[in-house]
């Protein structure tokens, strides 16, 4: 019996309905509700532009291939990209796809996001970019990647698909870089089915951006653009080919349920701190657990332990009496990405140590929180760990 979920459905009656109205108008492929949404997203988020695609993952993608393929190309085959050793695997992947090389930086063991100070050691002659990741709904150090990237003259990316709704002193997370990424998949903040998007303030880029989303065709563009001008002949501007792009889509459901949702995120987001501030009281009784420190205001996406002290290396255990109280535990993302046995598909720089991210592979676990009150759940969890110290 599951007592705690990792995840749960934040929609009601309202966004069954947009589907519906959906249904109804016949056209399902992107359309308006796409067009809405994204002027919403942009205007929430306080950027120029957003465009949504069909998924985070895709957000990344898209954002590096519109890196490459601007008409003032930002980056070029060969780049080296830094990235932080904790994330998710899509971080990575559209990096080497989209041609540039891998360079892992270690995390901040108690931020778990990437290590400002390791992140001017691992700079090279070949790095033209860093890509640092919100993890877990807490914002990386923004104003020190920003003056390293001002003071290295590299690209500064952001993918915030686990952080929707963080902030540092009042700027939205997602938007500090040259682009950012969200996702709303279904256990994300705001929740689309599948779906994802890529923000910035740069016009070059978004008409990239639209372009490599729909086969790198000049369709959804203006009639003068940063990619390739229209020549008024409509019949040959809809099927005109100009960049290597993809089918990256979003549908006009997820678009319609976003609209809803978007509207929802700041009490969405309010609840996760209220339960937040209830995990960190209890942590703050309890020894043997290291949890997130959080930079500027986190959104919480969820709740990460680390075993130290007397119960380092019994993870295993703890394991077992979190399933035994009907308590889902996870990874923290991936733990050290460069542990997994992918990594020999990937085109990477040499790794190096990298101690922090190995000890959240071997000592972390992620417990989940959500858009209602845990009391209830965050009790049962205070008591189960208590209970666990107190055996050693």
């Amino acid at each position: 019996m599951t007592n705690y979920p990792l995840a749960s459905s934040t929609w009601n009656e309202e966004e069954i309905r947009a589907i519906h109205r959906v249904i109804e108008s016949g056209r399902f492929t992107m359309g308006e509700q796409v067009r809405e949404f994204e002027k919403q997203f942009a205007d929430q988020m306080g950027s120029q532009y957003a465009i949504m695609v069909n998924s985070g993952s895709s957000a990344n993608l898209a954002l590096l291939a519109a890196c490459r393929y601007r008409r003032e190309p930002l980056m070029k085959p060969g780049d080296e990209v830094l990235v932080p050793a904790v994330s998710w695997s899509t971080t990575y992947y559209p990096v080497n796809q989209i041609g540039f090389t891998l360079k892992f930086v270690d995390i901040d063991s108690h931020t778990l996001n990437i290590d400002t100070n390791k992140v001017e050691a691992a700079i090279g002659p070949k790095t033209k970019a860093i890509f640092a990741v919100n993890l877990l709904g807490n914002p990386a150090d923004w104003i020190k990647l920003r003056d390293i990237a001002l003071t290295h003259n590299l690209l500064l990316l952001e993918d915030n698909c686990e952080s929707l709704g963080a902030s540092v002193n009042g700027e939205s997370a997602g938007t500090f870089g040259f682009g950012g990424t969200f996702s709303s998949f279904f256990s994300h903040h705001i929740s689309t089915m599948e779906g994802g998007m890529v923000v910035t303030n740069d016009e070059s880029l978004a008409h990239t951006l639209k372009s490599v989303r729909a086969h790198g065709w000049t369709r959804d563009l203006p009639a003068t653009n940063h990619v390739y001008n229209k020549t008024g002949r409509e019949w040959d501007d809809l099927f005109r080919f100009v960049l290597p792009g993809y089918n990256l889509r979003p549908l006009e459901m997820e678009a319609a349920i976003g609209k809803v949702q978007l509207a929802k995120l700041n009490s969405f987001v309010n609840a996760r701190r209220i339960n937040a501030e209830l995990f960190l009281s209890y942590m703050s009784e309890l020894d043997g657990y290291r949890v997130q420190k959080e930079i500027g205001k986190s959104s919480w996406f969820g709740f990460s332990i680390v075993l130290e002290g007397k119960l380092k290396g019994r993870r295993p255990e703890l394991i077992k009496e979190l399933t035994r109280a009907g308590i889902e535990s996870r990874p923290i993302v991936t733990g050290n990405f460069t542990r997994n046995p992918v990594i020999s598909h990937l085109d990477h720089a040499e790794i190096g140590p990298l101690p922090a991210a190995d000890e959240i592979h071997d000592e972390g676990l992620f417990i989940g929180n959500h858009h209602y009150d845990l009391t209830k759940e965050l009790t049962l969890l205070a008591n189960t760990l208590s209970d666990f110290k107190r055996r050693f």
